[in-house]
């Protein structure tokens, strides 16, 4: 069965060029001025969390849902990160030097105005740019197709360009998740190629400021329950060493990189989390300490993460105690920074994991989750192992707080940190430490 799901992938990668026309056809904006933009918070230490926003999000929202979801974002600073094509932003250069910013303008200005570290992933790129037409933006292609080759310079250019318009931005995501380059005729992923455009993009970015951060690869770290042999396994399943080998390649001919970023889920594809829900969230630590060996110790980012298989039917309240679980493997294993893939609808409803309810804003559990982790567990904080007398309690500790996640669907009653305390099903719960 796995050979024959890798056989389709392979194929569906294959005709990806085929049929790409355009659809949407670009009108000339009028020229408009970048915006002003405030320079971002200054802050003690470098967040760690934050989250990327897609295709719905608070600055499409009326003025009262604006007001709250900014209050959400921003009273714990912290990183928030956009795509500059796709996303819930435009084409930003439908044909070859006419520039569109104004969907992106309006993204990085509600970033701005809700106390943003600002980030911003390069992709994805004008379809002219793909073997499209000039002028038109076939969005069933956007998210599939790479730059051609004869492009990376052009490619490299918009980001030039990105980077002067928000000079308040410093650090930057090249691509996204490898999209494009996959070589169906050696059923693996083109690490040669993309490495070739990041390059461009890396050098293009220092010369407009040698300060500007730029990472990569953004390469997908797949798992199989049983997969072929792997040089990186554990109870939650196989990890696929092709994605290893890109990584590998990536960060053997890159010209420089500020971090390395990944992204993967905790479950193996197609599959339910192993050994369980919370048990599977040990394959973000396993990776990150793989990247860290591999990479001479270089910072490392997980751009998306999920936990959640398909159709599980969840709570709300499991799906936040399995994701704090993820961020204090995250925080345990010394990860960089982490982003939270925001997955905002467009209409009043259930919105499973958002951080605000659609067209209303009032606050959903992952907001709290993230600002909390944002304070308490920054980059550089002292983590520290805390004692629970019942391993059912996951614990994380810093000098002076700690956060204590009850992993089972019952009250559990337990001694954590020389307390007694007593859970609520899936209930998380901050403390203070030493007279905090």
């Amino acid at each position: 069965m796995l050979v024959a799901g890798i056989m389709v992938y392979a194929a569906m990668r294959k005709e990806e060029r085929s049929g790409f026309t355009g659809s949407e056809v670009a009108t000339q904006q009028p020229t408009q001025p970048a915006p002003q933009l405030e320079e971002p918070p200054a802050l003690p230490s470098w967040p760690r969390w934050g989250v990327t926003h897609t295709q719905f999000s608070a600055d499409t929202e009326s003025g009262e849902v604006v007001e709250q979801a900014r209050g959400l974002l921003g009273r714990v600073p912290m990183l928030q990160n956009q795509h500059i094509m796709g996303w819930g932003v435009g084409n930003p250069e439908p044909s070859p030097g006419q520039y569109n910013f104004r969907d992106l303008d309006r993204r990085l200005t509600f970033m701005s105005s809700s106390r943003a570290v600002p980030v911003i992933t390069l992709c994805c790129a004008p379809d002219w740019m793909k073997g499209g037409q000039a002028g038109r933006t076939d969005w069933s292609k956007n998210h599939t197709v790479a730059p051609e080759k004869e492009h990376f310079d052009d490619f490299a250019k918009l980001a030039v360009r990105v980077a002067k318009q928000y000079p308040t931005v410093k650090h930057y995501l090249v691509w996204n998740e490898f999209k494009g380059f996959w070589n169906s005729d050696t059923n693996a992923w083109d690490a040669a190629g993309y490495t070739e455009m990041y390059n461009k993009v890396y050098r293009a970015l220092k010369k407009v400021n040698k300060d500007i951060q730029v990472g990569g690869p953004y390469v997908p770290i797949d798992s199989y329950e049983r997969g072929p042999r792997s040089e990186l396994s554990g109870p939650w399943g196989t990890v696929d060493q092709r994605a290893l080998d890109a990584v590998k390649h990536w960060i053997a001919n890159k010209e420089g990189a500020d971090f390395i970023v990944v992204d993967g889920a905790s479950m193996p594809k197609g599959q339910e989390n192993l050994p369980d829900d919370f048990g599977a969230q040990a394959k973000f630590s396993a990776i990150t300490e793989w990247l860290r060996k591999q990479s001479g110790d270089l910072p490392i980012w997980w751009a998306e993460w999920y936990v959640e298989p398909d159709n599980s039917q969840w709570s709300e309240e499991k799906r936040t105690a399995v994701q704090a679980t993820a961020l204090m493997e995250f925080a345990k294993s010394g990860v960089t920074t982490a982003l939270y893939w925001n997955p905002q609808s467009k209409d009043r409803g259930d919105c499973p994991g958002c951080l605000w309810q659609p067209k209303v804003g009032d606050e959903m559990p992952m907001a709290g989750l993230l600002s909390g982790f944002t304070k308490w567990f920054p980059t550089g904080v002292e983590v520290q192992e805390v004692r629970t007398s019942d391993p059912k309690v996951r614990v994380l500790g810093q000098p002076r707080q700690l956060v204590m996640v009850n992993t089972s669907d019952r009250e559990v009653t337990a001694t954590v940190d020389g307390r007694q305390v007593t859970l609520r099903p899936y209930e998380i719960r901050w403390s203070g430490r030493g007279g905090a």
